[in-house]
């Protein structure tokens, strides 16, 4: 896993996925449940992560999704996934969904946004290299400076929870 894999270029890994949202992923409110849309992200996420690492890669966190506007039965949700960051075996997929109201000729509006990470695989299950990701433009070289710093706050947050803990267990 040490040797420098070549490095891809950002465009490499996007992924669109779409799906209509029915009836049965309605949720007590009548609108389309959350975690319909939570696996919709997972799902175009790992496609996008698989593509980049050129393998299987599993979800290992979701580091933010925020769902800005409801989705209604009958929208056609397009599914947006890149992977912003890559690092040794783990990388930042970046997703955005965006609906078509069925009933409205208007352009499509983001409705849900959200970062993941994943870390690609072996037969074994065993983490294994992924190649670097290269941006290509202003827009995925922000991505990539916003991508660092959201691991940057993942791994202080892991490290001060685990010193609170080895502090509590210490009295």
């Amino acid at each position: 896993m040490n040797e420098q894999l070549p490095g891809r270029p950002t465009s490499h890994s996007r992924v669109t996925l779409s799906r209509i949202m029915t009836a049965v992923d309605v949720n007590l409110y009548g609108t389309v449940h959350g975690g319909v849309l939570m696996k919709f992200v997972d799902d175009v996420a790992g496609a996008a992560a698989a593509r980049h690492s050129g393998g299987t890669a599993v979800t290992a966190a979701i580091d933010e999704i925020v769902f800005l506007e409801p989705v209604r039965v009958g929208d056609l949700v397009h599914a947006y996934a890149q992977v912003n960051w890559a690092g040794t075996s783990s990388m930042e997929v970046g997703v955005k969904l965006a609906a078509e109201r069925w009933d409205v000729a208007t352009e499509p509006l983001t409705v849900a946004t959200a970062y993941l990470v994943f870390v690609a695989v072996d037969v074994a299950g065993h983490p294994r290299g992924v190649p670097p990701v290269q941006p290509e433009s202003g827009d995925d070289q922000r991505r990539f400076r916003e991508a660092l710093i959201r691991r940057e706050h993942r791994l202080a947050r892991r490290t001060a929870i685990q010193k609170a803990r080895t502090e509590l267990t210490e009295r």
